[in-house]
């Protein structure tokens, strides 16, 4: 068993308070991703579970037991930093064993415990190097190796992947999803990147000015984003918008008029909105499609091949400018005339406060 809970925690450096009220549960066993900007506390967060951010106000519970005044050491956690921070004239099996050295634990326990998070990371072959000899991933690993070894009940993760090039990082989110599978244990990691968020958590947390705007699994915040926010960081490409004016309100939704003179109709609850309202209107790139008979007219500005598939950024009414994500194999040339169906019932619509509309 392996819970952490936060109850009204918040966070303040003076008179500048940096997490805001957050209230979060992570069920055992969950693999949970705190994603957002740079400077929007997903790693003062992170920092406050650990024990090396003090906590203001709230309560942290771990396992149910509130664990504010805990030591950190005392917290059964262990966290994997962004810096792999190894020992340079240590070898693989000392780093990895270190803690457990200080903790007192016999040669012969530490060997044993190295030895099994070692096969588990495929590090074996690598134990009696030193630091300097290891690449960049096989690095990180020996950091992931020495918190195993601590058998905590909680593995904190700070944008651990962040000094990888692009290639490692694919490769690792995927050791580390095999990892979390193996070792089924509680995992709280921390991103700016929102591939990594999607790919490889159970459970998302999007954070924005140290509060939580939405808290879901992947698909969940990508097809029904709670505001404008959530919408535009989840997605790659991020999702499309335009303003747009309800003209129509009745039973079966509202009537929109889109940038060109687009009219469309919307199965959403206006709630308090009446006809004249703005609102803004939401569609992701790989929901649209070129087709004779389309909603909207334009001109494709740069076609972007990138292999598996197409993304092109089109010119259209009133200066604005979209993204359509098509097949790789898409023809469609720069400068050329097109018109792009719209699928109204995978497209969102945000009220003047950026919440989103409820669909019917």
């Amino acid at each position: 068993m392996a819970t952490v809970e936060l109850k009204g925690l918040r966070k303040s450096f003076g008179a500048l308070e940096i997490i805001k009220g957050i209230d979060l549960s992570v069920e055992d066993r969950e693999f949970v991703v705190f994603v957002g900007p740079s400077g929007c506390g997903k790693s003062t967060l992170l920092r406050m579970i650990a024990g090396l951010e003090k906590i203001s106000a709230g309560d942290l519970l771990i396992d149910g037991k509130r664990s504010n005044a805990v030591a950190p050491a005392q917290r059964g956690l262990a966290m994997v930093f962004q810096s792999y921070a190894l020992y340079p004239h240590m070898t693989i099996s000392e780093n990895m064993g270190f803690a457990l050295r200080i903790a007192g634990i016999s040669r012969a326990e530490r060997a044993a415990k190295v030895q099994a998070a070692a096969e588990v990371l495929q590090l074996t072959p690598l134990l009696q190097r030193r630091p300097k000899e290891l690449s960049g991933g096989q690095r990180q690993r020996v950091a992931i190796g020495r918190a195993i070894v601590r058998n905590p009940k909680v593995f904190l993760f700070d944008e651990p992947l962040s000094n990888l090039d692009a290639a490692l990082r694919v490769q690792m989110r995927i050791e580390l999803m095999r990892l979390h599978e193996a070792l089924k244990a509680t995992m709280i990691y921390v991103t700016h990147d929102q591939i990594e968020a999607m790919t490889m958590a159970d459970k998302i947390v999007v954070m924005n000015g140290g509060r939580i705007e939405q808290v879901g699994a992947p698909l969940e915040l990508y097809n029904r984003p709670r505001n404008l926010f959530v919408a535009g960081f989840i997605g790659s490409p991020r999702m499309n918008t335009l303003p747009a004016r309800i003209t129509t309100v009745d039973g079966d939704g509202v009537g929109l008029s889109l940038p060109g003179g687009v009219a469309l109709r919307m199965r959403v609850r206006p709630g308090a909105l009446a006809v004249g309202a703005d609102v803004t209107f939401g569609f992701r790139p790989e929901h649209l499609a070129f087709a004779p008979d389309g909603e909207i007219q334009g001109e494709t500005a740069i076609v972007e091949h990138l292999g598996g598939l197409t993304v092109l950024h089109v010119a259209i009414a009133e200066g604005h400018t979209i993204v359509v994500q098509t097949d790789g194999k898409d023809p469609t040339p720069a400068h050329a005339p097109v018109r792009i169906r719209l699928d109204a019932a995978s497209s969102h619509v945000f009220g003047p406060d950026g919440v989103a509309l409820v669909a019917m």
